[in-house]
């Protein structure tokens, strides 16, 4: 459900100028009924100025009388055509404080294994800014001497999937240019889920040709000779030592 702007503020001019019901505050605004309760009281939202949202296009008079008449009633975010859209996310991806010391080395394998990306599709995988990119990819940035390159996605920076998509949106901007792809970048255009279920390398055929039966054949004979041939030469130097003069007496 869509909440409305300043959804506290709103809270506290409805407590203060209608009649509504704490549940059906708190709904609208997406808070908990004690809370709204807490605002009633003034312990909660002290001092927070009340949002008029008959004024700012966000409910309408009727909509606050049918809530007043009936206490079940849900009251429902005015639509504005505007507005349309807006809880999309914009900008760079959030990314947790003990996840960005990792965002440099993510940065760099991104920019050696995948140079198409473009800045923005590296920023909003990682979370990252432009100028940062640029620090990395020119080799500027302060600490790039103990910078490693590790894959996002093992990083938890990102999905897999999210990865292949920037990876294929890159590639077909790319061939819709003009520019050849290499091998490697055509490879990187089918998806993990998609290499991973090709066909299996073809099993080691289970018969022999009787060709190559009779040429494995010779080939041990041959072995075995030469075997032999080793041994009666080695024996030939292990000959018996000669009778002393005691035995010969």
């Amino acid at each position: 459900m869509a909440l409305p702007i300043m959804a506290k503020a709103t809270a506290v001019w409805l407590v203060d100028n209608t009649t509504l019901t704490f549940k059906q505050i708190a709904d609208f605004c997406g808070l908990h009924e004690l809370e709204v309760q807490g605002i009633a009281d003034g312990d909660v939202a002290a001092g927070v100025k009340g949002f008029d949202p008959i004024a700012n296009n966000q409910l309408t008079q009727e909509e606050i009388d049918a809530g007043i008449n009936d206490p079940l009633h849900s009251l429902k975010l005015k639509y504005n055509a505007a507005a349309e859209g807006e809880q999309q996310r914009r900008g760079p991806r959030y990314t947790p404080l003990s996840k960005r010391q990792d965002r440099p080395a993510s940065i760099l394998w991104l920019v050696k294994f995948h140079p198409e990306l473009s800045d923005g599709q590296i920023s909003k995988l990682v979370g990252t800014t432009k100028p940062t990119i640029n620090a990395i990819r020119e080799r500027t940035h302060w600490n790039i001497q103990n910078i490693q390159p590790i894959d996002p996605v093992a990083l938890g920076l990102c999905k897999q999937s999210e990865l292949d998509a920037a990876v294929q949106k890159a590639n077909a901007k790319k061939a819709k240019d003009g520019e050849v792809m290499s091998d490697d970048e055509r490879r990187k255009l089918v998806s993990t889920e998609q290499s991973l279920g090709g066909d299996p390398e073809p099993a080691v055929p289970e018969a022999i040709t009787a060709a190559e039966t009779f040429a494995l054949a010779d080939d041990s004979a041959d072995d075995e000779e030469e075997e032999t041939l080793l041994v009666d030469a080695d024996s030939l130097f292990n000959l018996p030592d000669a009778p002393s003069e005691d035995e010969e007496t």
